[in-house]
Order: structure tokens, then sequence, then C-alpha cells
């Protein structure tokens, strides 16, 4: 939501400006549920800069993160900006669009630019989302020479001033990124951020809890569980799980299922003490890595969501951290397979995010289970996982799960997992169906191999043949080897406007396309 500031006075006296606003008696404050931002127009002569901002108060206190004075309990994911196939460089919508999947589809109210500024299109989109920021300087555990941090020093000042302007970002981060301890070199970051910006609070990523706080706030990253107590007034998990429990699409059930209960129970503990002021997982997506480090192919699957951005089950637990009015969510944390785990009697142990209040478990037609929030354990969540034990002892017993999720006595969501165990379908999905001929806009398609409820088949595999047709170009594999299935691929226009068509073959699930528009790129102003 942005609106136009009405016109305003400026004098200019030793070098500075003062502006004077008029016709602002009404102004309303930037939050996260009613992100209001206003343009900025400032005019000297025939030049012109335009802005955007937003007014709002945004603290850490004792007591936890104040937004405009009410209590925020912070809830968020790290972001490597990162992508496969190119790196850091997708152009502004595909930026973008991490930000709306931080927010609009996982419900995060938070992120972390691990560990570097990025880019300001998922910026801009964290301004009009409502989604916080805390954005840090370029770095990983490295100190060198004093030339060396004298260029770390100008980074500060260049985050600070290309970035004050936006209304999501809440703290700087001025501390290179898991580094020891240097009192000389991190006054100096420190002191330039609060002389630049006296209106937000620095703080600066650490491994242990004997480090030198200069920073306002004590941020650290914290592997362990139970998490530590804090030991600063002002306290920010800045990471946890991610490495300590790599997860891919094709890891057994057992292994899933623990991997959505380990962010469960981290954010049950965040939740449980206002001295934390919140915690921010690591990480929202996998990432390229370089050699030794990652899963022996260099990606590390810290991530709650796959390389291509495609929800693993412990995103669900995200999702379903939201308000019913907001979206009714009811996702099963496991696949439906009979010998997935050692022993014998269906899946066992098993569990569900969701809002909802009580949910009923159907074998085919036949009531089996009825369960609540498991509460006793996840007693500081809102919305607690739903976790039970489901066992089927005769195979000739196996039937499709349906699981109905229910608020104050009312059906208000179902979901149907396959018994079949059959590949169903090829689902094209891309996020937007119009680009720009610019000759960089891009777009996302997500591949998936789906059971006949719309479910992704976890083991699946098989080679996708991509053609396209007009002026557009594929970036990524083809063919594309699906694995774990699901997978994607980005679109990428040319500079001709035009129509565009996707064809999509799988090699026994036939043939899909998807029709896409290239309008003509404005002109250029030179």
């Amino acid at each position: 939501m942005i609106q136009k500031a009405a016109r305003s006075a400026a004098s200019v006296k030793d070098g500075a400006v003062d502006l004077e606003l008029a016709g602002l008696q009404s102004v309303e404050l930037w939050d996260l549920d009613h992100p209001k931002l206003y343009d900025v127009a400032v005019r000297l002569g025939s030049d012109e800069y335009t802005t955007r901002i937003g007014f709002r108060e945004a603290h850490f206190t004792p007591a936890g993160f104040r937004i405009n004075g009410k209590p925020l309990k912070l809830r968020g994911l790290n972001r490597h900006q990162t992508f496969p196939y190119v790196g850091g460089a997708m152009p502004a919508r595909v930026q973008r669009r991490d930000a709306q999947v931080l927010r609009q589809e996982l419900h995060c109210n938070i992120a972390r630019t691990s560990h570097y500024p990025n880019s300001r299109h998922f910026l801009d989109a964290c301004d009009e989302l409502g989604l916080l920021v805390f954005e840090e300087i370029p770095g990983w555990q490295h100190i060198g020479d004093r030339a060396w941090q004298d260029i770390a020093v100008a980074n500060v000042g260049e985050m600070v001033r290309r970035d004050w302007n936006h209304a999501s970002i809440v703290l700087w981060g001025v501390r290179i990124n898991e580094s020891p301890d240097n009192h000389d070199f991190y006054t100096r970051t420190n002191a330039l951020a609060h002389s630049l910006d006296d209106s937000r609070q620095t703080g600066g990523v650490r491994t242990f809890a004997t480090s030198e706080l200069l920073e306002d706030v004590f941020t650290r990253n914290d592997f362990g569980f139970p998490l530590v107590a804090p030991n600063h007034p002002l306290y920010l998990n800045t990471e946890f799980n991610g490495h300590m429990y790599s997860t891919k699409h094709v890891d057994n059930v057992e292994h899933v299922t623990e991997h959505v209960l380990r962010h469960a129970r981290v954010h049950n503990q965040l939740a449980g003490d206002d001295r934390y002021a919140g915690g921010i997982a690591w990480c929202a997506f996998d990432y390229n890595t370089h050699a030794n480090f990652g899963s022996g192919d260099r990606i590390c699957y810290h991530g709650v969501s796959d390389i291509f951005r495609i929800p693993k089950k412990a995103a669900m637990f995200y999702k379903s951290q939201c308000d019913p009015a907001e979206e009714v969510v009811l996702e099963a944390a496991f696949n439906w397979s009979n010998g997935d785990r050692p022993g014998a009697g269906g899946p066992g142990k098993v569990a569900f995010c969701s809002n909802c209040d009580h949910l009923k478990i159907y074998l085919g037609d036949k009531l089996v289970k009825e369960v609540d929030p498991d509460r006793a354990t996840y007693a500081n969540l809102k919305y607690p996982p739903f976790v039970t034990q489901l066992q089927v002892v005769a195979l000739e017993a196996w039937r499709d799960l349906k699981i109905e999720g229910y608020i104050g006595g009312k059906l208000v969501a179902t979901r149907t997992l396959s018994g079949a165990g059959v590949d169903a379908e090829l689902k094209v999905e891309p996020d937007d169906t119009e680009l720009v001929a610019n000759g960089s806009d891009a777009t996302r398609v997500v591949l998936r191999v789906t059971d006949q409820f719309g479910n992704v088949q976890q083991f699946a595999s098989g080679a996708v043949t991509l053609a396209v047709t007009g002026p557009a170009e594929i970036v990524g594999e083809n063919p594309f080897g699906i694995v774990g299935g699901v997978g994607a691929i980005w679109l990428k226009a040319k500079d001709a406007a035009g129509a565009v068509r996707l064809t999509a073959k799988h090699q026994y699930l036939g043939t899909k396309t998807v029709d896409f528009r290239v309008k003509a790129a404005p002109a250029e102003l030179v």
C-alpha cells in the first residue's frame, strides 16, 4: 500500500537539509499486517530523487521485540541469495518472489540476509509485504588485516546508506558472521552504523556466549537443544537446526518427521521465555556450497525448502503458525508409506502441521483416530503440531489416508494421501505467466509428480523433456531429471514481445503445456 506524501518546504544550512512536511496530519504506521508506504520525491533544480518510506517504531527490549509498541515474537528464516544454475544473478521478479514465499507461504515475520546485503528488489518486497529484515555486512568467520577491516567498515556505510529508507529493516548486522571478537574493529563498525542511523539498533552474529557485546542486541547462533538461556538483556537467536540435521525430499518418514519437530521444539522454547526476542532458523532454502561442505554434491540441504524454493515437510510447521483467518493449514508432515521405517505396522510416529484444533483420521472410509494438538510437549506454541502413532498391521488393510481438520467443531479442511503409491500426474506450475521483454525478466516453473490427490510422490523420478516456442529461453537443465518428485527451471524472456509456449514431456506421464505472454518493455530513458 503506497501513498504519495504531501508537498513540503525545505531549507539548507551548513550542508544539511531540513524538511518540513505538510498535509500528513493522519500518518498511518507501517506494520506487518498493514505495511503502509509513502512515496517521497526530492527535487533540486532539474534533478529528482524518489524513494519510499514507512513510519514505524521498532525496538528490541528486555521483554522481547516491539513493533509500534506491540510485542511480537520473531519467527523467521535465514536467506541465502543464491539460485540453481546462476548463483545470485536473478532479476527483480525472482528476488521479490523469495519475500513472497517467506511472508505469504511460510508466514514468517522476519528474514535475515545471511551473510551480506540482499537485492534491493527483495527488500522492496519485504517493505510491501510486511516482512521484517535483519540485514548484515558481507563476510563469514574470517577477519583480515587492517586494510581488509577498512573495507568491511566501508561496507557498513554502504549498506546503511543504500537501505536506510526500507521500513522493513529493523536491525543492522555490523559483525562478520561467526567471527572471533575484535574490540577495535567492531567498535568502528558499530559506531559508524549508529552515526549514520540512530533510529535502528545494531547486532552482530556470533557463535559463543562469552563474546564481547559492543552492539545493542546480542545476536547469536545456537545450534544446541535446549537453547542456552539469554545472557544479555536484548537477545535474538539468529541460527538453529540447519546443518545439524540436513534433510532431503527423499529421506525416510522418521527423518522427515524429526526435521519438522526439531523446528517446533526450538520455537516452543523461544515462545516460552520473553527474554528471547525470537529466532531465525537456518535456513529458508538449500544452497550451493564448496567441495568440503554440504552433502558431497556441493549442496547444503539445510533448508526447510529445497534449492528450487519447493517446501520440505519442515516448511509446513512455519506455514501452520498463522491465524486460521489468514489461511487454514492442514499438512501431513510425512509421506504415507508402509515400509519406510524399521519394524512393521505402518509409519509409526507421525506429525501433522495445522492451525486447526482437532483432527479426525480415516483409513479408507473408517475413522481410526481423533487427535488434538500436542500441547503437553509444545505448550508455548499457539498452534502446536499434532503428533500421534499410526499403525496398520495387515498389508491388505492399507488404504488411502484421509485427514479432516476442525475448528470449533466445524469441518474446515480435508487432506487425502494416496495408499496406492502410483505416480498419477505431472504438474507444471509457473509462478507467473506474464513477463517483460527486457532480456532478463524470469519466472520459476515448478515440476511435480503427484498422486491422484495432488500430493508430491516423494520417490518419483524420471526425465522431463522441455521445449520453448516464442521469445523466451530455459534457465536450467533440459531434459530435467526429477528427484524426490519435484524440481524447477526458470523461464527467461528475450528482448522481443510475443506469445511463448512451454512444453514439458515426462517419459511416462505424458505432456503438459503452459502459455505465457511476453509484453513489450517500457522505453528506456536516455
